[in-house]
């Protein structure tokens, strides 16, 4: 199994608990979760996100592949700039995965896969460009370089005490290539995260990346690991493959019941792959809808996990894909596939936890204000 870069770095220096997502092996938590979760929120920290894939696409025909495989327009994305989320697409309508690009130029793209799907989303592109008579050569970084997600309020601030004095100038979703501040070397920084709060994603080479690290180490910026990443994107809602989303069209619902917002399936695109049984879906309507649920304070600490059942009056209405403790909001939470005729926000249901079922509330995302 492989360990990200600078994982034994994390585990002898700064005394990170092991374990392993996306089959990597990664640091878990630093000090506990909840404490990593509330600096995000309130203050800063930092994540090593190495185990995601992170490749090049380059050619002449980029952009008729990527406008191909993705559910997003792509088209008018200007240099400079990332978009998505946007989703890859199987026949069945149902998610490969879904992922950011970034367009460096009309013939330049970079896209980071989720690490599950990262070479099975490589070998898929690869294929699609053959198959399609597309000339685009997919460049695999993710061994060349390691990624660092700086996230919270002080972001901006932590940069700019690094050099980066133009860090607060990025536009959301914007990036930079090869700036260097504070004598760290960097391929990419960009003003993204996948929290919901702000802040930069900072890709570089592992030697360089681990100086970065050990600056905002010394600057008392708390490492955070894998666990409060996960309790974080479950508070604003976001989804996560094999959880929220899959190919397996009996295990997962059509792509159109994630509910994904944030423009990441435009309807005037034509010709994309899973286009017809995305149609075919918004126009038969939809049995499975993606939705929140809130634990009551009779829970206490105890939340749902994934594969939970979801009652009315003793009739099983769905199952729960994620759930965690939120530190915010005090209760468990969870998403969950509802059948539609139950799926009315503000109603109370139950929710299986260790064999009891407990009352929850539908709520929409995310689950605390930002």
């Amino acid at each position: 199994m492989p360990k990200i870069p600078l994982y034994e770095y994390y585990i002898e220096k700064l005394g990170a608990e092991p374990g392993v997502f996306g089959d990597w092996e990664v640091p878990m938590r630093f000090s506990t979760a909840i404490e990593e979760h509330m600096a995000v929120r309130t203050n800063v920290a930092f994540f090593d996100v190495s185990h995601m894939g992170r490749a090049l696409l380059k050619g002449p025909d980029v952009i008729p592949l990527i406008q191909y495989i993705y559910t997003k327009d792509l088209s008018k994305v200007k240099p400079g700039f990332m978009s998505g989320p946007t989703l890859a697409l199987n026949e069945w309508a149902r998610v490969k995965d879904d992922e950011m690009l970034y367009k460096i130029n009309d013939e330049e793209w970079l896209f980071v896969p989720n690490a599950l799907a990262r070479e099975k989303m490589l070998n898929y592109i690869r294929n699609t460009a053959i198959a399609k008579g597309f000339r685009v050569e997919v460049v695999d970084l993710t061994n060349t370089y390691s990624m660092i997600a700086l996230q919270g309020p002080r972001a901006v601030e932590v940069m700019e005490s690094l050099g980066a004095k133009w860090a607060g100038d990025l536009k959301p979703l914007e990036f930079r290539l090869n700036e260097e501040f504070n004598g760290i070397k960097t391929f990419l920084v960009s003003r993204s995260g996948w929290t919901g709060e702000d802040g930069f994603e900072i890709w570089g080479e592992h030697g360089e990346i681990r100086k970065l690290v050990e600056a905002l180490v010394a600057r008392g910026v708390k490492p955070a690991g894998l666990i409060a990443r996960d309790t974080l994107r479950i508070e604003m809602g976001f989804v996560l493959g094999d959880h929220e989303y899959g190919e397996d069209p009996v295990k997962y619902p059509c792509a159109l019941a994630l509910r994904y917002g944030m423009g990441a399936i435009t309807w005037s695109k034509k010709g994309f792959v899973g286009e017809e049984a995305l149609r075919a879906c918004r126009r038969e309507g939809l049995r499975w809808i993606r939705i929140g649920l809130k634990m009551g304070k009779e829970a206490g600490r105890l939340f749902p996990r994934q594969g939970s059942s979801v009652y009315v009056d003793d009739v099983w209405i769905g199952w729960v894909t994620s759930g965690c403790y939120s530190p915010v909001l005090n209760r468990g939470i969870a998403m969950a596939y509802l059948d539609t005729r139950y799926a009315i926000l503000g109603e109370e249901v139950e929710v299986e936890i260790h064999g009891k079922k407990l009352p929850a509330k539908i709520v929409d995302f995310p689950f605390i204000e930002k």
